[in-house]
């Protein structure tokens, strides 16, 4: 787990696909960010989470008021987060914004789900960045954060996350390309909560992800 960024405030990690963020309540002896975190640093506080198949750039807070001043700007939507995705298929158009309801854990499967009569507003902007034979690659930049957000819109619109067995109903994904949802939390910008000065950190991408660009390259 590469750490980006360090002070007396804040930590930020790339969080490696399959390592959990907090504890699972069904295992909690399996690692997490927090865990290890605190293994070395002492207590930490977690402010947002990505699930345990998404990798990139997840930030943590070393004291109480850091913890506070992070997520009131989550809250206020102060924080600008930026996500790569390797989808299914290319949309018509190359920018375009995602804007449907969400309801979590909306059906069987725990799924967050499209509800235009009990979802809450969500939105994510969508940034295709390579197109490649079947599919492409996508920057999300998501205005709200609910779970699964960005997983749920795209595959609404019929261009599910290759790799996501949860949401790609379609199944046109070889499963040799990525063995994982294929998402990576690539860019944040944030006011620091200590100095307020603004700071934008990026996450390089894992080697599963530049192995399956590479593929779709050639």
């Amino acid at each position: 787990m590469d750490i980006l960024f360090q002070d007396e405030s804040i930590i930020a990690v790339n969080k490696p696909s399959g390592l959990l963020t907090i504890r699972d309540g069904y295992n909690p002896a399996l690692p997490t960010v927090k865990s290890l975190l605190e293994l070395e640093f002492g207590r930490c506080w977690i402010v947002h989470r990505l699930d345990k198949e998404t990798s990139g750039i997840l930030l943590v807070a070393r004291n109480e008021t850091a913890h506070r001043s992070l997520n009131l700007a989550f809250e206020n939507h102060q924080i600008r987060k930026f996500y790569h995705a390797l989808i299914s298929g290319v949309p018509k158009n190359n920018e375009f914004i995602i804007d449907f309801p969400l309801r979590i854990d909306g059906d069987r499967k725990h799924r967050t789900i499209v509800d235009y009569d009990h979802g809450k507003p969500a939105k994510s902007k969508i940034t295709i960045l390579n197109i490649f034979q079947d599919c492409c690659q996508v920057e999300i930049s998501p205005e709200t954060g609910y779970t699964h957000q960005i997983r749920s819109h795209l595959a609404s619109i019929g261009h599910p996350i290759l790799g996501d067995s949860l949401y790609n109903k379609i199944n046109t994904t070889p499963s040799e390309l990525i063995l994982r949802t294929a998402l990576h939390a690539f860019q944040i910008t944030f006011n620091h909560p200590s100095t307020l000065s603004p700071v934008t950190i990026s996450a390089p991408y894992p080697d599963d992800f530049l192995e399956t660009l590479d593929k779709l390259a050639k």
